[in-house]
C-alpha cells in the first residue's frame, strides 16, 4: 500500500526527489541572505510562491562586483632608494672597504668603529653594511662574517628593513642624555638573540652630553665579546679624545665630481631618464661632493623636467637644471669675463642685469667669475707642467675659450683677479643690496685687470731709467749732491779714524759695567780729541749742559779698574765727532745716495706724489731713543 500524499499531491514515503524538490535551490538561498542583510524587497517586487523555482529578478541598480587592484607603493625618494645596499655600491670609499675586508678575513674586527665626514657621504649607510657583514650567515644559513653580504638571508633584509632585534639604532640628537646610555649599558649585558653580534648604531654621536660619554667610556673600552658600537658624525671634532683613543676611526672622503656624475648617469639609466652630460655634471657640482644631496637634486630635476615636457618623456636638460639652480649660463659666463678683460663697462653692466632678471643671484654671478677663473689657472698650470690636460669643461666652445685665455693671460693677472673676486664675493654676500655690490665689484675688477702687476711695474721703470734724458736729468740735477755726498763719506772716514775703534768699545765696557748714562753721554756727547791708556781729553757738544768730568772719570774707572786723567781740550783743538753724530751722519749719505739712485729717480718722476720711506732707519732711531730713555731713568 502506497503513502498517502500530501496537501500538495505529492508523495510522502521516503522519495528522495520530492523532499529535495522541497528545499530552496541556492538562488534563493543568496536571496535570503541578501534580504536579511539589506533587508526584504518590497511587496510588488517579490516573486509568487507559486513558482519557486524561478530565479529571482536582481536589481535594477545592481552591477558585477570587480576585483579591487592593490594599492601601489608610495614613492620613495631616489636617496633612499638607491641607498648602498653592498659594498660595492659605496662609491668613493674603496681605502675603507678595503681596511674592512682584510679585517674580516684576518678576523682582526674592532668592538667600536667611527664613521665620520661631511654630509651625504655614507657614514650610516656604511654602518649598516658593517652590521650587515658580521651578521651575514647566507643564503644557506651556515656563511660567516663577509665583506660581501648576500642580502638574501633573513639577517640581511630585517637590517635592511630596520626591523633586526639585534641591530639598535639610536639617533643621539634626540637621545642626549646620560638616562640613554645607562640603557644601552644595561642591555649590552645580554647575548644578541638571533644575530651572531648585538650591534648599537649610534649617528650624530657628537651631539651625547659629556656626561653621557663619560658614562658609555667604560663599557665602550671593554664591551661584552657578542657587542659591536657603530659611530656616526659630520662633526668629529666635538667627540672627546677618551671616546676616539676607543674607535677605529675612518674618515669618509667627499666623492669627486667626475664619479658623482658617472654615478647620476646610472641612476637616470635605472629611472629611465635622459639627461645632458652638462645637466648632470652641473648636478654634480652643486651636490659639493655629496651623494644624497646631489639625488635630492637630481630627484627635483626629474620633477622639473616632467612638469617642462608636459608628458613628452623624461628628458633633462642642461638649461632646465640651470633654472632650477639659479645658475649662471655658461655662455653669460664667458662673455663676462670677456668683457671684464677687454675694459667694456657698458657691456659688463648690460650682462649683468640681464642676468638678474632672468633670476640668477649676484652671488651665483661672483661665483661662477671665480670658477671660470680657476679653471682657467689649472689648465695654464697643467699645460705648462707637460701633463696636455684638457680644459675642464662639459662643450668644446668652452673649452676652446679657456684654452685661448690660458694663452693670453698671466699666472699674476688670474691670481690677481682671483683675489679681487673673492674680495667681491665676500662683499656681495653681506652687502644691503647684493645687486649694486656685484657692480661695483666687478667694475673693481675691470679696472685693476688694466693695471700692470709689480712686475710689469719694474720693468716699466727700468726702461725709463735706461732713457738717455733721465740719464741726462740724472747727472744735471744730482752731480752737486753726489759730490758732496761723497765728499761727506770721506770727512766721515777720517773722523772715524781719528777717534778710533778703541772709543767705541771703551763705550761699551762702560754701559756693561752698570753705568748706563755715563756711557749714553759718552756715545751722544763727548767729542774725543785724544784717548790713550788711562787719558782721555774730549769736547762736549753744545747740546749738553754741565760737567761731564766727574761722570766720565768714574764710568771709565769702574769698565776699567784704573784711575783715568780726564779733562777738557782747548777750543782750537780738532775733535773727531760724537759716536750720535758719526751714526747719524752714514745714514744721511745713504739716504743721498739711495735719492741719487736712477732708478728712484725714475721712479718719482712716474709717480710724482710718491715718498721714500726709510722703514729701517726709523726703526733704529726708535730703538735708540727707547734705549736712550732707559739708561736716563
Amino acid at each position: 500500500m502506497g503513502d498517502s500524499p500530501d496537501i500538495f499531491g505529492a508523495a510522502t514515503g521516503g522519495d528522495p526527489d520530492g523532499e529535495d524538490a522541497t528545499r530552496p535551490n541556492a538562488a534563493e538561498l543568496e536571496a535570503a541572505g541578501q534580504n536579511a542583510l539589506f533587508g526584504s524587497a518590497p511587496a510588488e517586487e517579490q516573486a509568487p510562491s507559486a513558482a519557486p523555482a524561478a530565479p529571482p529578478a536582481a536589481p535594477p541598480d545592481a552591477t558585477p562586483v570587480e576585483a579591487k587592484a592593490e594599492p601601489a607603493q608610495p614613492y620613495r625618494v631616489l636617496a633612499r632608494k638607491y641607498r648602498p645596499q653592498t659594498f660595492d655600491q659605496l662609491i668613493g670609499q674603496d681605502a675603507m672597504v678595503q681596511t674592512l675586508a682584510n679585517a674580516i678575513k684576518r678576523d682582526r674586527l674592532a668592538h667600536a668603529f667611527l664613521m665620520t665626514g661631511v654630509r651625504g657621504v655614507g657614514k650610516t649607510s656604511t654602518a649598516r653594511l658593517i652590521a650587515k657583514a658580521l651578521n651575514c650567515i647566507g643564503p644557506d644559513g651556515q656563511g660567516g662574517p663577509t665583506i660581501d653580504p648576500c642580502g638574501v638571508c633573513e639577517p640581511c633584509r630585517a637590517i635592511a628593513e630596520g626591523r633586526h632585534i639585534d641591530v639598535i639604532e639610536m639617533d643621539a640628537a634626540s637621545h642626549t642624555g646620560v638616562d640613554d646610555v645607562r640603557e644601552i649599558i644595561e642591555a649590552v649585558r645580554y647575548a644578541a638573540v638571533s644575530a651572531r653580534y648585538k650591534i648599537y648604531i649610534i649617528d650624530e654621536v657628537h651631539m651625547l652630553s659629556r656626561n653621557a660619554f663619560n658614562a658609555l667610556l667604560k663599557t665602550l673600552e671593554e664591551p661584552p665579546a657578542h657587542v659591536k658600537f657603530l659611530f656616526a658624525t659630520t662633526e668629529v671634532d666635538k667627540l672627546p679624545v677618551t671616546v676616539l683613543s676607543r674607535c677605529q676611526r675612518f674618515d669618509l672622503r667627499r666623492i669627486t665630481s667626475p664619479m658623482l656624475k658617472d654615478h647620476f648617469a646610472w641612476v637616470c639609466r635605472e629611472e629611465s631618464v635622459e639627461a645632458e652630460d652638462e645637466a648632470l655634471s652641473m648636478v654634480a657640482g652643486a651636490a659639493e661632493g655629496s651623494v644624497r644631496d646631489g639625488l635630492s637634486i637630481l630627484d627635483q630635476a626629474i620633477a622639473h623636467a616632467d612638469m617642462a615636457t608636459d608628458g613628452e618623456g623624461t628628458f633633462v636638460t642642461a638649461e632646465q637644471v640651470r633654472d632650477m639652480l639659479g645658475l649662471a649660463d655658461k655662455g653669460v659666463q664667458r662673455r663676462l669675463l670677456t668683457a671684464i678683460l677687454s675694459g667694456d663697462a657698458v657691456e659688463m653692466l648690460t650682462v649683468i642685469d640681464n642676468q638678474y632678471s632672468l633670476g640668477v643671484e649676484p652671488l651665483a654671478l661672483m661665483r661662477a667669475q671665480m670658477d671660470l677663473v680657476h679653471r682657467i689657472t689649472l689648465y695654464q698650470l697643467g699645460r705648462k707642467g707637460g701633463r696636455g690636460a684638457e680644459p675642464d669643461a662639459p662643450t668644446a666652445e668652452e673649452r676652446e675659450a679657456i684654452g685661448a685665455w690660458a694663452e693670453q693671460l698671466r699666472p699674476a693677472q688670474l691670481h690677481r683677479l682671483w683675489q679681487l673676486l673673492l674680495k667681491g664675493h665676500d662683499e656681495v654676500r653681506t652687502a644691503p643690496d647684493p645687486l649694486a655690490s656685484a657692480q661695483m665689484a666687478l667694475l673693481r675688477v675691470m679696472h685693476a685687470a688694466e693695471m700692470p702687476d709689480p712686475g710689469e711695474l719694474m720693468r716699466r721703470l727700468d726702461d725709463i731709467s735706461s732713457r738717455p734724458v733721465a740719464a741726462a736729468k740724472t747727472e744735471g740735477q744730482g752731480g752737486a749732491q753726489g759730490a758732496s755726498a761723497e765728499a761727506g763719506l770721506a770727512a766721515e772716514a777720517g773722523l772715524a779714524a781719528k777717534a778710533g775703534p778703541d772709543w767705541e768699545t771703551l763705550v761699551e765696557s762702560v754701559e756693561n759695567a752698570g753705568a748706563l748714562r755715563v756711557g749714553q753721554i759718552m756715545r751722544d756727547y763727548v767729542r774725543v780729541v785724544e784717548l790713550a791708556n788711562g787719558r782721555l781729553r774730549y769736547h762736549l757738544s753744545p747740546e749738553f749742559k754741565g760737567d761731564a768730568a766727574p761722570d766720565l772719570r768714574d764710568g771709565l774707572a769702574r769698565a776699567t779698574g784704573e784711575k783715568w786723567l780726564v779733562e777738557q781740550a782747548g777750543a782750537d783743538e780738532d775733535a773727531a765727532p760724537s759716536l750720535g753724530e758719526a751714526a747719524r751722519a752714514r745714514a744721511e749719505a745713504e739716504t743721498r745716495s739711495i735719492q741719487d739712485s736712477s732708478l728712484v729717480k725714475a721712479a718719482l718722476a712716474a709717480f710724482p706724489d710718491a715718498k721714500l720711506l726709510e722703514h729701517g732707519r726709523i726703526d733704529d732711531d726708535a730703538a735708540a731713543a727707547e734705549g736712550r730713555r732707559y739708561r736716563q731713568a
